[in-house]
C-alpha cells in the first residue's frame, strides 16, 4: 500500500472515529435527558418548549420576556421546569413554598450559569461557596453593622446634592423630561466610590464615564451569551467579538478598582513607616476589608479583596441604580402616592433650616418606606437568583428534586404571583402597613433575597434608596414622559429597553 493510500485510510479512520465518538456522546447526552425528564415528571414544563432551543427562544430581552414569564407563574403556580437548550433543564421557583425550600439553605449559587460573570466579579461573596463563603462573610458582616453605615447617611446627601443641583440646572424653572437610570446608575456609583474607597469623582457631571459604561456592557454582555446557545461552548464565546468586548470590559472595571486598592495599601504602607494615622471621618468598605482578620489571625488575600469590591460595586450599584429608577417611575405614573409621600417628607423637614436628614429620619418615614417596598415588589430590581442543589430537597407537598438540579427562585415571578398576591399588578402600599404586613406569608416578599444567602449589604441599599428619594421628591414633581415607552428587560438586573424617561419639575415653596 501507498503512501497516498495508506493517508487516506487514515483519514477514513479518524472520520468514522469522529463521527462514531459524536454520536456515542449525544447518544448518553440523550440518556441523560431521559433521566432528568423522569426526575422532573411531577413538575409541568413552561409552554412554548423548542425541541432544539428549549426555552431559550422566549429569552427575548424584551417585555414579551417579562409577559411570557407571567403566564407561567400563573399557569403552574408553584414551580416550572424551562430549557436552556436541549439538555439543560431549570426549575423555576415562584411560590413561598417551593421558594423557602432553598432560600432557606446555604445552597451556592449555579456555577454553570453565574460563570458568564465571574470573569467580573470573581469569588467574592456572591458566587463563592462552602467554607471559604461562610469564612468571608462572617468577616464581613460586622462592615455593615448600623454604627459604620451612619456616616455614609452624610455621603447619600453629598451625592444627592450634586444630582438635584444637577436636575435644577437642566430644568432652568422648567419642566424637563430626564432619563432615570443613566442617573441613578452615576449617582449610586458616587455613593459607592466614596463608601468603598473614599474618592470623591465628578463621575455624576462627566458623560460618559469609563466605569459605568464597563459595568452596563459585562452586565448587557453576559446576558446576551445565555440566549445565544452557540456562546456557551467557552472557545467559541473566547474568539467572538462580544467575548472580545466583555473581555475588555472587565479589564475596565478591574483595573478602575484595582488602581484605587493599591494606592490605599501604599498609603496604609507609607503610614505604618511613619507611624502615622490616616484621619478618617468614617471607615469606609476597603478599610473593612484590609483590616479583617479571622480567629487564627489570617486576612483576606489581594485577590480575596479584588473579588469582594468588584462584587460590592456590582450588587451595590447596579441593582440600586435599579430599584430607584423604578420607585421614581412608580411615583411618576401614580400622583396621588407622589404627593402623600411629598407631604410625609416636607412636614418631616418643616421648620429646619436646610434640608438635611438625619439618621432618626430613616424611620420617621413609614409611608415613603411602603411605597417603597411596594416599589420592589412590583418592580424587583433583581429578577433572578440561580443556585445548584447540593444535596436533594423535598417540598411541602412532597415533590422532590434530585441533588445537582438548577434552580432558579424567580424574584420577579414570586413578587408577582396572583397565586399569593391579591390583584399583584397593582400598586398598593397598604400591603406593607403593620396590619397587613403580618399576614404576608414567609418569603413570599424576597427582594433582597433570604435565608443564609441574603444580601448582606441591604440595609445599606435601602437607607440609600429612601434618602435619596426624599431628596428628589423633596425638590421635584415627577411625572411620565409618554413619549418614550417604558419597556422592561429582564437583564442581570431589571431595565427598560428604551431607559425610564420621566418629566421633572422644580418644586416651589
Amino acid at each position: 500500500m501507498g503512501f497516498s493510500e495508506s493517508f487516506a485510510v487514515l483519514c477514513v479512520t479518524v472520520a468514522t472515529l469522529g463521527i462514531t465518538s459524536s454520536i456515542v456522546a449525544l447518544v448518553v447526552l440523550f440518556i441523560q435527558k431521559w433521566k432528568l425528564e423522569k426526575k422532573l415528571a411531577a413538575f409541568p414544563t413552561a409552554p412554548d418548549k423548542h425541541w432544539l432551543l428549549g426555552n431559550l427562544h422566549k429569552v427575548t430581552f424584551d417585555e414579551k420576556e417579562v409577559e411570557w414569564g407571567r403566564k407561567v407563574v400563573e399557569k403552574c403556580i408553584t414551580a416550572s421546569v424551562v430549557w436552556a437548550g436541549p439538555f439543560l433543564p431549570i426549575v423555576i421557583l415562584h411560590h413561598p413554598d417551593t421558594v423557602k425550600a432553598v432560600l432557606s439553605t446555604g445552597e451556592p449559587k449555579a456555577e454553570n450559569l453565574y460563570s458568564y460573570i465571574r470573569p467580573w466579579i470573581g469569588d467574592g461573596l456572591l458566587l463563592s461557596a462552602g467554607k471559604k463563603w461562610a469564612r468571608n462573610r462572617r468577616l464581613l458582616t460586622p462592615g455593615f453593622h448600623f454604627d459604620i453605615l451612619k456616616p455614609y447617611l452624610d455621603i447619600f446627601q453629598q451625592s444627592g446634592n450634586i444630582l438635584v443641583e444637577k436636575w435644577k440646572v437642566a430644568c432652568g424653572g422648567k419642566k424637563t423630561s430626564m432619563e432615570m437610570f443613566s442617573n441613578m446608575s452615576l449617582l449610586t456609583l458616587d455613593s459607592l466610590l466614596r463608601c468603598i474607597f473614599s474618592v470623591e469623582t465628578n463621575c455624576q457631571t462627566v458623560e460618559n464615564h469609563p466605569y459605568i459604561k464597563g459595568i452596563y456592557d459585562v452586565s448587557t454582555l453576559a446576558v446576551e451569551r445565555f440566549r445565544f446557545l452557540p456562546y456557551h461552548i467557552d472557545t467559541i464565546y473566547q474568539w467572538s467579538p462580544s467575548g472580545r468586548r466583555f473581555r475588555h470590559a472587565c479589564d475596565t472595571v478591574h483595573n478602575y478598582a484595582r488602581d484605587i486598592i493599591k494606592k490605599r495599601k501604599g498609603a496604609l504602607k507609607e503610614e505604618a513607616v511613619n507611624g502615622q494615622t490616616r484621619q478618617r471621618k468614617y471607615i469606609d468598605f476597603l478599610d473593612i476589608l484590609l483590616c479583617a482578620k479571622d480567629s487564627d489571625g489570617q486576612g483576606l488575600t489581594d485577590q480575596e479583596i479584588y473579588d469582594e469590591v468588584d462584587t460590592f460595586m456590582f450588587e451595590g450599584h447596579d441593582t440600586t441604580a435599579s430599584g430607584l429608577s423604578w420607585f421614581l417611575y412608580d411615583m411618576a405614573r401614580l400622583p396621588e402616592f407622589q404627593q402623600k409621600c411629598q407631604e410625609e417628607i416636607d412636614d418631616l423637614l418643616a421648620g429646619r433650616e436646610d434640608d438635611r436628614l438625619e439618621w432618626d429620619d430613616l424611620n420617621n418615614m413609614p409611608y415613603l418606606t411602603k411605597c417603597l417596598k411596594e416599589s420592589l415588589r412590583v418592580h424587583s430590581p433583581v429578577p433572578n437568583v440561580i443556585r445548584t442543589l447540593t444535596r436533594p430537597v423535598t417540598f411541602p407537598d412532597g415533590r422532590k428534586l434530585p441533588k445537582g438540579t438548577f434552580v432558579c427562585v424567580t424574584i420577579g415571578g414570586l413578587h408577582n404571583n396572583p397565586h399569593v398576591w391579591d390583584d399583584p399588578e397593582t400598586f398598593d402600599p397598604e400591603r406593607f402597613s403593620p396590619e397587613r404586613a403580618k399576614n404576608i406569608p414567609p418569603f413570599a416578599y424576597v427582594p433582597f433575597s433570604a435565608g443564609p444567602r441574603n444580601c448582606i449589604g441591604q440595609h445599606f441599599a435601602m437607607n440609600e434608596m429612601k434618602i435619596i428619594s426624599a431628596m428628589i421628591l423633596r425638590n421635584f414633581h415627577l411625572s411620565v414622559d409618554e413619549s418614550v415607552p417604558v419597556l422592561r428587560i429582564n437583564a442581570l438586573v431589571l431595565r427598560s429597553e428604551n431607559g425610564i424617561h420621566l418629566h421633572i419639575t422644580p418644586r416651589q415653596f
